[in-house]
């Protein structure tokens, strides 16, 4: 017969191995299949024994992870700028500092006017489905060169009833455009970066980008003057030494009112820039 222990016994475990109290906490809703969000439930619930069922999903998903796999691919959800998504190991955990290229996004998109904006390198979906659900006159196609991150993207798209476009490409190859604004996240870490070891969970192939970590981010920026609209909008996520490069690279591609965001720790995380506008039509000022 398993043993089992309390709520309260479960976290304690938890910490004292090293794990953060939030992380726990979801970890343990999940193994009692309540909701992720229902946190004030242990706390008046935390002298209840868990029974043999709940103790053994808990244990697991202690262990997987203590082993390094992140909480949202052991809970298969995870909350991005207000909607829940599923996630799973063939898609990237999307992380709290990719909402600053949400909100960037969504200075640039005027509420009501049906711009097209395209999100590369989509994943599960986040950045598109977090577009299209705060602008919902745009007309967001999401894309990547992954079929199985794509099935993820496009199942959550039809879960939450958001009428985003998936298209399988590899970069822009299958979107001709045009389009008011172009966003992503791409691969940016360079390869052997030891901070690798501690990502091993999740596909490779949507983190690591060359030698310097640009390879991906040089390929956008050279086929996105074809794709954007006159006076159309570039914003990408790098990584956190990265800002420099990213604006040389527009600038040598013409670009301008090249500019960059920080993140939540305040470093600068996402960069911009505007394609030459012949008219005065355009998408935004990015002021």
């Amino acid at each position: 017969m398993l043993t089992t222990d309390t709520v309260a016994q479960c976290l304690r475990q938890a910490q004292t191995q090293g794990l953060a109290r939030v992380d726990a906490q979801m970890l343990l809703l999940r193994a009692l299949a309540r909701p992720l969000h229902d946190r004030a439930w242990l706390l008046t619930h935390d002298t209840d024994m868990l029974t043999e069922a709940q103790q053994h999903n808990w244990d697991q998903a202690l262990q997987r992870r203590l082993q390094g796999e992140p909480v949202a691919y052991i809970t298969g959800l995870k909350d991005f700028f207000g909607l829940t998504l599923n996630v799973d190991a063939r898609v990237l955990d999307p992380r709290p500092d990719t909402e600053i290229l949400v909100e960037w996004a969504l200075e640039l998109l005027p509420k009501g006017q049906p711009a097209r904006v395209l999100d590369l390198g989509t994943g599960s979906g986040a950045v598109a489905l977090a577009l299209q659900h705060q602008r919902p006159a745009a007309q967001v196609t999401a894309v990547d060169a992954s079929a199985d991150a794509l099935a993820v993207a496009s199942a959550n798209a039809q879960r939450l009833n958001l009428p985003v476009q998936c298209v399988l490409s590899h970069w822009m190859d299958a979107v001709p455009g045009p389009f008011e604004l172009i966003v992503s996240n791409p691969p940016y870490v360079a390869d052997g970066d030891p901070h690798l070891a501690a990502l091993t969970h999740e596909p490779l192939q949507a983190l690591t980008s060359g030698a310097d970590g640009l390879d991906d981010i040089r390929q956008i920026i050279a086929q996105a003057p074809s794709r954007l609209a006159p006076g159309g909008w570039l914003l990408l996520e790098h990584g956190w030494d990265q800002a420099a490069a990213v604006q040389a690279l527009l600038k040598e591609a013409g670009f301008t009112e090249v500019q960059s965001r920080q993140d939540l720790a305040g470093v600068d995380r996402c960069t911009g820039a505007r394609l030459v506008m012949p008219t005065s039509e355009a998408l935004g000022t990015g002021r």
